[in-house]
């Protein structure tokens, strides 16, 4: 291995969410530290945001997906133009995809496993738009070691945290929460606690017009319907041991759809309830599978959700008083693009050739470098 250079890298991400594409150029250090020079956040097309949810939906035929694979591809190219544009090209560049299906399940066909997942938004089209070398596809290498390809972004965490002489929960709320766990005397552990913004950002859609629930402004008005929130709780994902994740194919629209019959009537109540979801499960995932291993000093929030004042409150609320609630800029990490930073440096370790999944967090069988290279 050669040794260990700065590397400037533009990073990509589309979360589930998929409000827009997260592009951040970095620079990744060989201490594993990344520094966020600048983060855009690139709106897709409407019409091509709107077949990613007709995709997500199952309503695609494999033209779609063969399609899409390639506009996704440009709209990821185009936003590295306008970092390029600014700043010059990276040394490379760090593509996460669109995820439009994840299988984390060890069904057999044939005796052959069927746990997988696909990441669309083509890197031969990022390369060729740009110029520039592509890293993407992490996850398959991880999964095909056995594991679930989720959570990755666990091995950032414990780098950026390991040694702070504290127990960290990091807990990403994205449109799916997961959680890493770091700690002094324990390995690193992680997993999906389940519902991030999937359920508010839809149900704010369809009760109100509005992509999201802004700053948690509709949930502090509504009033948490006790009896339709412990219902909710009894879903079997929150009960399952880790390693697991989870996504859009889980917790669907017919999912929200069918929890919705039993809905309060006043749709402020319903976000209210459903932010409390969030809140609820991330700290009975906490009780469950986290504290009868490790204690935890704190919990620092990143992603969306953390700017969901409504929502934090809940989590205050819901977690031990012991344990401090900060988000991660607390930490000079951006809460909006801290999953971008964490595979500008996945992208580093590919280059190089460095493992960069945790088995302990994924499930897989042994330390892989993930991460396919396109010129």
């Amino acid at each position: 291995m050669s040794e260990l250079e700065v590397k400037k890298v533009i990073a990509l991400m589309s979360g589930t969410s998929c409000d827009s594409i997260d592009a951040g150029l970095c620079e990744v250090y060989p201490d594993m530290s990344v520094k966020l020079i600048r983060g855009i956040n690139f709106p897709y097309p409407e019409h091509v945001k709107a077949k990613i949810f007709q995709i997500f939906r199952g309503e695609a035929s494999v033209k779609d997906i063969c399609q899409m694979n390639f506009v996704i591809g440009k709209c990821f190219a185009d936003a590295c133009k306008v970092l390029i544009e600014e700043y010059g090209k990276p040394d490379f560049i760090s593509s996460h995809g669109q995820t439009i299906y994840h299988y984390p399940y060890d069904e057999k066909i044939d005796n052959i496993s069927m746990k997988s997942t696909l990441q669309i938004g083509e890197s031969s089209v990022i390369a060729q738009e740009t110029g520039c070398m592509v890293v993407s596809n992490f996850r398959e290498a991880d999964i095909a070691q056995g594991g679930q390809g989720a959570p990755l972004v666990c091995f950032a965490d414990e780098h950026w945290f390991k040694n702070k002489s504290k127990n960290f929960a990091i807990q990403n709320i994205g449109g799916i929460s997961n959680v890493t766990v770091v700690s002094q005397d324990f390995d690193t552990f992680g997993f999906d606690t389940g519902l991030g913004n999937i359920m508010i950002d839809y149900c704010t859609q369809k009760y109100f017009s509005k992509p999201y629930d802004k700053d948690g402004e509709i949930a502090s008005e509504g009033i948490i319907c006790d009896s339709w929130l412990e219902c909710l709780l009894q879903d079997e994902y929150y009960f399952m041991e880790p390693p697991k994740s989870t996504g859009r194919e889980y917790f669907d629209s017919k999912y929200i759809e069918n929890s919705l019959k039993y809905a309060p009537k006043d749709p402020k109540d319903i976000i209210a309830t459903v932010t409390a979801l969030t809140a609820k499960t991330i700290a009975d995932a906490y009780e469950r599978f986290i504290y009868p291993n490790v204690g935890i000093h704190e919990t620092v929030i990143c992603g969306g959700g953390a700017y969901n004042k409504t929502l934090m409150k809940f989590l205050r609320k819901y977690l031990p008083s012991y344990i401090e609630l900060k988000t991660c800029e607390d930490y000079g990490i951006s809460n909006n693009f801290k999953e971008v930073m964490a595979f500008a440096l996945l992208g580093y370790c590919t280059y190089y050739g460095i493992p960069n999944n945790l088995p302990c967090c994924t499930g897989a069988k042994k330390r892989v470098v993930m991460g396919k290279i396109t010129y």
